[in-house]
């Protein structure tokens, strides 16, 4: 038994020793296929990489150059990757013998602002290119044009200002005819213009992003040959307004668009029915259309948080018959329609927090079936007999309601920071002023116990109707109606006796 297990441990040891004899020095040999080099000190590339090796880490080194022969000794990649190292340029020919690469990625490299045309001439079977966190200040015409199948490029976070025309013009597939790149990524970068011509040949793109560049104006027909785009990321620019007349005024198959963080006061989206996903928040909107999202009848989640709205049509969400999420925190709403969810059965989630929301109209949160989560919490809730309603709801939907400690009474004064909760129904009383009865035509409403007194001042002159309504659980009002008529005949003679004075 003995030596069987010294036999063993040999035998490891050995495996071991071929192992690290294989791998490059200063480098990590998980397989014999990757190799991983990660050394502050390193400034040149290993030159003993195994012709098995397949795929090669480059990371935090202090390589600051590849040169015409640096992977000479390396045709068999297929995947190469930089990643933050101190590259300051790259030879024309660097990448020249490397004609089976599928994926290369040059990303944070603070000091490479610039790549020479034909770098990539080789790489005809390259599938995705990654040129991420470096100082990249233009792209030459013609740069990808080599890259026939190229699936996904990125160059996020450079200091790219324009992109040329025709761009992509021979991204495409040799045998199809079709364009082969599908995911485009530019954000963080200083972009203020872009025309039709620099997405010529892109029809298969399906994901562009753009977020935080300077786009403030987005031309007609500008995405018009982007016919597969599904989605479409514009945050954090400075669009003050976004029409659907950017797709030519057709209809798309856009699924998710992201217009956060912009300065829009206007908007237009009649042809973008198959959006999902629509993310409006931090803007300018202080009001909307009640036809806006009339198309989009497939939508599911909806941001409009963080803009300056004051109220909201009653019918702007009638046609949402998907919508699963609707999020308007942080806006000025001082009032709700009460049929402004009605068609809205299947929400998930409701925001309505930190608004200017004093009371909940009757029936507002009655048609939903799923019992949505909502937030209500930094309004300044009028815990007075117009808050039952909401002060019902909360008690039977205490676990629906997040942040509900937060959900508190603004006024009165003797109720003033209380937790809606906490309170008592026949705490929620209108108070009438003390000179109500010298009010003409005003009424008010004393609660006690089961009991709702209602006392109303009229003049003499002036009729009043009262209209009393109960509800059911099944939906069904009755209405009880009070009227209190003048005396006609006592009011003309008392007219007539004005008119004589005069």
């Amino acid at each position: 038994l003995l030596n069987l297990c010294l036999g063993r441990t040999l035998l490891v040891l050995l495996l071991c020793r071929i192992g690290n004899s294989t791998c490059p020095y200063k480098c990590q040999c998980f397989t014999e296929l990757q190799v991983l080099c990660a050394d502050e000190r390193m400034s040149s590339l290993p030159r003993d990489i195994s012709r098995q090796v397949r795929e090669v880490i480059i990371m935090t080194s202090s390589l600051a150059y590849l040169f015409s022969n640096s992977l000479m000794e390396s045709p068999q990649l297929t995947k190469l990757i930089f990643l933050n190292n101190a590259l300051k340029s790259i030879h024309l020919t660097a990448f020249e013998h490397l004609t089976e690469l599928q994926e290369l990625e040059l990303s944070g490299n603070p000091n490479l602002d610039h790549l020479y045309l034909g770098t990539f001439s080789k790489q005809e079977k390259l599938n995705k290119l990654l040129l991420n966190y470096n100082s990249l200040e233009t792209i030459l015409p013609g740069l990808f044009d080599p890259l026939t199948q190229l699936e996904v490029l990125q160059m996020k976070s450079n200091v790219l200002s324009d992109l040329p025309p025709f761009l992509f013009r021979n991204l495409r597939e040799t045998f199809s005819g079709l364009a082969s790149l599908e995911i485009l990524k530019l954000g963080n970068n200083l972009i203020g213009n872009l025309t039709s011509d620099t997405f010529r040949n892109t029809s298969q793109l399906t994901e562009l992003h753009l977020e935080w560049n300077e786009i403030a104006q987005l031309d007609d027909g500008i995405f018009s040959a982007l016919a597969n785009l599904s989605v479409l990321n514009l945050r954090g620019n400075r669009l003050t307004s976004f029409a659907d007349k950017a797709f030519g005024g057709e209809p798309t198959n856009l699924k998710e668009l992201n217009l956060k963080g912009n300065r829009l006061t206007e908007l237009s989206l009649e042809n973008l029915s198959s959006l999902t996903d629509l993310t409006l928040s931090d803007n300018q909107l202080s009001s909307l259309t009640e036809n806006l999202f009339r198309n989009l009848t497939s939508l599911e989640r909806l941001d409009l948080s963080d803009n300056q709205l004051t109220s909201l049509p009653e019918g702007i969400f009638k046609d949402l018959l998907s919508i699963e999420v609707i999020n308007l925190h942080n806006n000025n709403l001082t009032e709700l329609d009460s049929k402004l969810f009605q068609d809205q059965v299947l929400l998930k989630r409701l925001y309505l927090s930190d608004n200017q929301l004093e009371t909940l109209q009757l029936g507002l949160f009655d048609n939903f079936i799923l019992r949505p989560t909502v937030r209500l919490h930094g309004n300044p809730w009028r815990c007075e007999c117009q808050l039952w309603y909401l002060h019902n709801w909360l008690i039977q939907n205490l676990q629906d309601v997040e942040l509900l400690d937060l959900v508190a009474c603004e006024r009165p004064d003797s109720l003033r920071k209380r937790t809606l909760v906490s309170i008592r129904r026949d705490q929620l009383v209108c108070h009438r002023s003390a000179d109500w009865m010298s009010e003409p035509n005003s009424c008010s409403l004393q609660v006690s116990n089961d009991t709702v007194v209602v006392r109303c001042s009229v003049e003499k002159c002036s009729p009043m109707t009262v209209k009393v309504q109960f509800q059911e659980e099944n939906g069904e009002v009755r209405e009880h109606i009070l009227e209190k008529e003048s005396d006609k005949a006592q009011c003309s003679n008392e007219m007539l006796r004005e008119r004589t004075i005069d």
